[in-house]
């Protein structure tokens, strides 16, 4: 087991990687009550173009199954998996993202009993016609709630201008349609492929001995048979700047137009540390340009064109990032024409000064400081980060280093007009 004690932080990380290919991360704090643990798979809702671990040939699946199998795994043979946490007396939930889905617990007690069944249901299938046609409906139903959120309908809209050859686009539960193809066979085969131990990490941190979890886990494993590691291959569509649509709008039952302009990135492929630093270039250019601080915050909002809804985000994961910058206005085109302006001039802006960037380095450092009090937010990150290679408690050193050089070298590779793209939402026409 490999041990990194982080001295600036009071942080020890036990990591290893166990012979069926599990990462396992173990970070001890005697001084919390509480443990939390994440068993997360590198498998989300774009993953949906693959070989199968047990396959030669390259198939395509229904959008949404990932979510789907989220929602298929606590139901097992003979009852529920919140029974087992509940009888435990922890709280239970999972999530499915773009490029992950994640099954965690927290407790106070009986933390041996809670990370054992954290694996065995994960690791323990069941896939029935009956219970896969039950879901449909159930997620269909889930699916609906969102198509009357205006704020939801923006993102997604945003995301087909941006990426409309793209998986991004489609809302990660799916379709109603698309997932009416959803059958037991087709969930087992991306269980076999995705959930294979190698493709997976588990993350405990909070009150525990290491030696006893780490003893605990190796068992668990050992007594579980695998499908021989496979490296996963998946193919995603080629994207190009020329295929961004630049604008569109609808209508819905809103009482004032909302905007939301985005900024595609094309340089994907970067890991590790590096991802993270390009990360937080992005963020910290945002919020010198867009923040509640900057000059341009100011002059939209006494100009009456940005209300209380405005927001920003720099959005990075493995294949995809982009820039969102939104708000309720009025005037939608003036807003849009303001924001394009403000982007495309950012080298003449006063905003970007080396004093400024220190203040909102600072500020970055002592907001990622408190939330490494949240064991929550440590292991949702930290669990995420690691399939790159990156380091979540060297975070710190990394915002420490970056220049105003570097926040330039970033604006000027990143913002480009062929690679906007504006979506509105407007109020219903009165007929």
């Amino acid at each position: 087991m490999n041990k990194v004690y982080y001295e600036a932080l009071n942080e020890t990380v036990y990591t290893e990687v166990l012979e069926n290919g599990l990462t396992v991360i173990l970070i001890p704090k005697m001084n919390y009550s509480k443990t939390y643990g994440i068993f997360t798979t590198n498998f989300g809702s774009i993953d949906n173009q693959f070989v199968p671990i047990n396959g030669d040939e390259e198939i395509k699946i229904p959008d949404g199954i990932a979510h789907f199998l989220e929602h298929k795994l606590f139901e097992g043979e003979e009852h529920d998996a919140f029974e087992d946490f509940a009888k435990y007396g922890a709280s239970a939930n999972a999530f499915t993202s773009f490029t992950r889905t994640s099954y965690l617990f927290s407790a106070t007690d009986n933390i041996k009993e809670n990370t054992t069944s954290l694996l065995d249901f994960v690791q323990d299938p069941h896939f029935t016609p009956e219970g896969t046609e039950k879901e449909k409906g159930i997620i269909s139903q889930e699916i609906r709630m969102y198509d009357d959120n205006p704020g939801w309908q923006l993102f997604y809209g945003l995301l087909r201008n941006l990426y409309p050859q793209h998986p991004l686009s489609v809302d990660i539960a799916g379709t109603v349609e698309s997932i009416q193809a959803i059958t037991p066979e087709l969930l087992q085969t991306c269980y076999d492929t995705f959930y294979h131990p190698s493709n997976m990490n588990l993350l405990l941190i909070g009150h525990f001995e290491v030696e006893e979890m780490s003893a605990l886990i190796k068992d668990n494993q050992g007594s579980k048979q695998f499908l021989p590691a496979k490296q996963i291959l998946r193919r995603l569509p080629e994207e190009l700047a020329a295929d961004i649509i630049a604008y569109k709008e609808t209508e819905m039952d809103v009482l004032r137009p909302k905007v939301m302009l985005g900024v595609k990135g094309m340089e994907l492929g970067l890991t590790g540390n590096e991802a993270e630093k390009f990360k937080i270039e992005g963020n910290l250019l945002l919020e010198l340009l867009f923040g509640r601080g900057s000059k341009n915050f100011i002059a939209l909002y006494d100009s009456g064109l940005i209300d209380d809804s405005y927001g920003y985000s720099f959005s990075f994961d493995r294949s995809f990032h982009f820039m969102a910058i939104e708000s309720d206005t009025a005037e939608p085109k003036v807003l849009e024409e303001k924001i394009k302006h403000i982007l495309l001039n950012w080298q003449s802006d006063g905003n970007l000064t080396s004093e400024k960037l220190e203040l909102l380095k600072r500020s970055m450092i002592g907001e990622q400081l408190q939330a490494f009090n949240s064991l929550e937010y440590i292991a949702n990150h930290y669990s995420s980060m690691i399939f790159s290679g990156a380091e979540l408690f060297e975070i710190v050193p990394i915002i420490e280093k970056i220049t105003m050089e570097d926040i330039s070298r970033f604006a000027e590779s990143y913002i480009d007009e062929k690679r906007m793209s504006t979506y509105v939402i407007v109020p219903k026409k009165v007929k």
